[in-house]
């Protein structure tokens, strides 16, 4: 199983130098899960950014994975990895639900990158 981190998903949508680390994950859908909070993120990024117009068919792309939407569970489950790990609630969240489906959590975030589970590809310094 696999997670990609929103920022996965928008370096593939955008098609950055970085895109071809995120396309083993987000190409194989059967194994896909994707977090509701990934809509948000992907979605605001999108529509903010001269993408609006490719913005419905990259969320449709994201439908293919298994959406897993936000419980009171998964939002107290977050909030442990927050304090375990000082992630930010959105960072949680997601690394969290990667954690609960033993899923590979696909990155560029450096605040990942020694966690345990995760699949850490730096962020290209000239996007």
């Amino acid at each position: 199983m696999n997670v990609v981190d929103s920022s996965g998903w928008i370096e593939y949508f955008v098609d950055t130098a970085n895109a071809d680390n995120f396309g083993p994950a987000i190409e194989k859908t059967a194994l896909l899960i994707v977090p509701a909070l990934s809509f948000f993120e992907v979605h605001r990024y999108l529509s903010r950014n001269a993408y609006s117009e490719r913005r419905d068919e990259c969320l449709d792309l994201m439908r293919r994975g298994t959406v897993v939407e936000l419980t009171m569970a998964r939002v107290i489950a977050a909030s442990d990895i927050a304090q375990k790990h000082s992630l930010a609630m959105a960072d949680a969240v997601m690394y969290s639900i990667a954690r609960e489906f033993n899923a590979i959590f696909w990155t560029q975030d450096v605040d990942y990158k020694d966690l345990p589970g995760v699949s850490y590809h730096a962020k290209d310094p000239s996007f």
